[in-house]
């Protein structure tokens, strides 16, 4: 290695080590402010479907309670650092991007971030309830509702965090649609068979009756058909282009 690769990647690592260090205080300092200040209404937040419903969330173990107040601190520190955590990684990432890229990458980046938030939103405000719902009544009558705090948080977690990365598909379709590994072609012909596989997967999640059912498939239909009409208008870049 050249004495011009070595100067080129200590620069790379440390601007990296800055990054990561910027980043990692800027969450630290937040879910230090956050456990001491707003931990309570953070909590509350959280438990409030299984509250307004009448199920006691107990603890199984002496520090269940506590860890959940330190993750769920976490996480609100994460999200509200994540402006300080982009530009960061906007920092890292312009200067070796040609100005068009640059824009692109910044458009693709705060639309992702839209996406995300979206889902998490969506998911928690109207699909999550129906899951609550689904999974109290299947309890009535078979045993007392008493449900693990840790168990619910990671329940949570796992339910809701995978509607914020189903609701990239757009971006995802966009990007392998500028590679050519996309085409509308391809997801058109999918369509009746992602359509089954969205039926099956709302008849499992909401409670059965057909409007639960359809406030969870519309939406995930519609946005697969969104990424569709993309990938139509989207132009493959030319081999010297990619290049």
């Amino acid at each position: 290695m050249s004495t011009d690769q070595k100067q080129a990647l200590s620069a790379h690592l440390k601007a990296i080590r800055r990054m990561l260090i910027i980043s990692v205080a800027a969450v630290a300092v937040l879910f230090v402010l956050f456990f001491y200040l707003l931990c309570g209404p953070l909590v509350d937040f959280v438990l409030a479907p299984v509250r307004a419903r009448g199920i006691e969330v107990i603890t199984t173990s002496v520090s269940e309670a506590l860890m959940m107040q330190f993750k769920v601190c976490l996480i609100a520190a994460v999200i509200a650092g994540m402006p300080v955590i982009i530009w960061q990684i906007w920092v890292f990432v312009s200067p070796a991007l040609y100005p068009q890229e640059k824009r692109l990458f910044a458009t693709l980046f705060f639309v992702a971030l839209l996406l995300f938030v979206g889902g998490v939103v969506f998911c928690y405000c109207l699909v999550f309830p129906m899951a609550i719902d689904l999974f109290w009544s299947a309890a009535d009558g078979v045993a007392s509702t008493l449900w693990s705090v840790k168990e619910y948080f990671n329940f949570v977690l796992s339910f809701v965090l995978p509607f914020g990365l189903m609701f990239e598909l757009p971006v995802v379709v966009y990007m392998l649609a500028r590679r050519g590994l996309v085409t509308y072609q391809k997801l058109a012909h999918s369509r009746k068979y992602v359509i089954l596989v969205i039926a099956i997967i709302a008849a499992i999640l909401t409670p059965p009756d057909a409007v639960s059912q359809c406030m969870l498939a519309i939406p995930m239909i519609l946005l697969y058909e969104v990424a569709a009409q993309l990938a139509r208008l989207v132009k493959p870049k030319k081999p010297a282009e990619a290049q």
